[in-house]
């Protein structure tokens, strides 16, 4: 199962360092999973992925619940907003080419910004739920 998710990281990973629309707004191409240290503002990283067997008694396949976090220092929730706006037209329902696994589904299923105190940020998430199949 973690071919899939490893598949799948990598096709998302490709597909919003690619768009240079999302490069404008983050200033570069700031997608991380670890974020480097004295990163600037904004930008955008993987959070928890949590996966589970989607087998049928033909079939075999794994759904996968992941999410997205963006950060901004950017006083409102505007560029946090627009950020995450981009990044989920960039992968909502998109055929996202994976090695040996295909992609039944990418949907968006939740979207959240808030203000965190303690880091002084606006912190933005995003929840996909991918399906995901072997293509042998």
């Amino acid at each position: 199962m973690t071919a899939a998710t490893s598949e799948l990281q990598g096709a998302i990973f490709a597909a919003l360092t690619g768009d240079i629309g999302l490069t404008g707004l983050l200033g570069g191409s700031k997608v991380f999973d670890h974020v480097p240290a004295n990163s600037g503002f904004p930008y955008l990283t993987f959070g928890r992925t949590s996966i589970y067997d989607w087998s049928t008694g033909t079939e075999d396949g794994t759904e996968q619940l992941l999410t997205l976090h963006v950060w901004s220092k950017l006083r409102g929730k505007g560029e946090t907003m627009t950020i995450m706006e981009r990044a989920r037209l960039l992968l909502h329902d998109m055929p996202l080419a994976l090695g040996e696994h295909s992609l039944v589904n990418l949907r968006h299923e939740f979207s959240e910004v808030r203000f965190d105190e303690d880091l002084d940020v606006y912190h933005g998430l995003l929840r996909f739920r991918a399906v995901t199949e072997p293509t042998g």
